[in-house]
């Protein structure tokens, strides 16, 4: 973990283009995010997002999942993590369900960025099931990660109206737009600690 001084730290997991990734950097930079990514793993080599990584100094490194289980991949996530001190972790277009290994090794510290207004349309082309359901507004959702299947607790959301005209793909192209908003936000308030959990719902506190 980060010492007393160092900006905290956060660790991004990503399986392609890395998007989300960049708005997290971007965001970095610009001293909005609250810490610094410290470290991008992916479980694909090929990940473009590897080189976004590289392109902004953070050690990239690649992590296949491939002829091993679930929790072994998970430890082997969880010491990169822990060798560079990692606070957060933050999921960006990771394309794996995480097992209790690394969820509970930070509880509360995992993040998801998810293409719906949970917890309506989990799981994978939320943007399509979206669509096909006819529903007037989507949006994104940051949520904390558990141990289901998009059903931890929300941080931020941002509603996304469906157009008449929408396609499938335009739809998701203005949700991405959303998620890149909202999830740097997301982290900057979990990083701050004022995030109080009452059940299921996450409140931040107020100044006195």
């Amino acid at each position: 973990m980060s010492v007393p001084g160092d900006p905290a730290r956060v660790g991004v997991l990503i399986s392609g283009r890395g998007s989300n990734l960049q708005a997290l950097l971007d965001a970095a930079a610009a001293y909005r995010l609250g810490g610094r990514v410290a470290v991008v793993v992916s479980n694909v080599a090929e990940a473009a997002g590897l080189e976004r990584a590289r392109r902004a100094g953070v050690p990239a490194i690649v992590q296949d999942h491939r002829g091993r289980s679930r929790e072994e991949h998970d430890l082997s996530l969880l010491a990169h993590l822990q060798a560079h001190g990692v606070d957060l972790v933050c999921l960006a277009g990771y394309m794996r369900l995480l097992s209790p290994v690394l969820i509970r090794a930070y509880p509360g510290r995992v993040l998801n960025v998810h293409p719906s207004l949970l917890p309506a349309f989990p799981g994978l082309d939320a943007q399509r099931q979206a669509w096909e359901h006819g529903v007037k507004v989507s949006g994104a959702t940051v949520h904390l990660v558990d141990e289901g299947l998009d059903t931890g607790p929300i941080v931020l959301q941002e509603a996304v109206p469906v157009l008449a005209d929408d396609t499938p793909q335009a739809l998701a192209a203005r949700i991405l737009e959303a998620e890149h908003r909202i999830y740097p936000q997301a982290v900057r308030l979990v990083l701050s600690g004022r995030l109080v959990r009452q059940g299921r719902r996450l409140l931040e506190e107020t100044a006195p």
